[in-house]
């Protein structure tokens, strides 16, 4: 009897031991959880805009699901964004800038400014051929870059304090469904610097769906690589307002 006791009070030790452990790594994770409502966007934009430039991986809103993200021209950020999502490298990456403009020092625009300013901000991420000044370690397997600019206060802010291109990809492990609010990318939490909460984004399965994909990069041409949530929308505008062909 004696023996028994002594291996209960050992068992009931160790799981006080491992409860204490646990409620201190749900508040240190709890702690990296900013929400986007409190205290206005400023705030919350400062914070991500340190993390990211200190070479950390944060968790952001967008338009459209939410996505992990880390500076573009740090290779070792790209390395972890890569490990983080257990992503295939050949997979490429894309980016998020503040302003139209910024596609002009990133990549090669063959299209109107008007047409991306009709596509921008919003659900598309748009493929042109990549500028020398873009980081070579971002997708080195491919001449292309795909570049958003997502219709969210938010991400639109912390590209300009960033002052150059954020890799932005979605917030899960590859393969795996997008997600829509920051509980369903739990499991990633501990590998993040930063988890910013705007909220549930969507509802239903097509809100998952991401941005559409479309390759601008040559010239009175389009591809449609993505469906996406803004197929018929962006498909309309090349076709209708800037007589783009479908490229085949």
């Amino acid at each position: 009897m004696p023996r028994l006791i002594a291996r209960v009070s050992t068992a009931i030790r160790f799981f006080q031991h491992f409860q204490v452990i646990r409620r201190r790594n749900m508040n240190l994770t709890c702690e990296k959880v900013v929400k986007l409502g409190e205290n206005g966007n400023q705030k919350p934009v400062e914070l991500a805009a340190e993390s990211l430039l200190n070479g950390h991986i944060i968790a952001v809103p967008t338009d459209t699901i939410y996505g992990i993200a880390g500076l573009a021209q740090n290779s070792d950020a790209i390395g972890r964004i890569y490990n983080i999502k257990r992503r295939d490298l050949r997979n490429p990456i894309a980016i998020s800038v503040g302003t139209v403009q910024d596609f002009y020092k990133w990549s090669k625009v063959v299209v109107p400014a008007e047409l991306l300013e009709d596509l921008l901000p919003g659900p598309v991420t748009v493929v042109l051929q990549r500028s020398d000044q873009l980081n070579p370690d971002l997708n080195p397997g491919t001449d292309l870059v795909g570049i958003r600019i997502p219709n969210h206060p938010f991400i639109i802010n912390l590209a300009q304090k960033c002052g150059g291109p954020i890799a932005l990809t979605s917030a899960n492990i590859s393969s795996t469904k997008s997600t829509l609010n920051v509980q369903e990318f739990h499991e990633l939490w501990p590998q993040l610097d930063l988890i910013c909460d705007g909220g549930q984004l969507g509802d239903t399965e097509f809100s998952r769906r991401g941005s559409t994909v479309v390759d601008l990069s040559v010239r009175g041409k389009y591809k449609i690589i993505r469906d996406g949530s803004a197929k018929k929308e962006t498909v309309e505008l090349l076709e209708e307002k800037y007589s783009l062909v479908e490229q085949t």
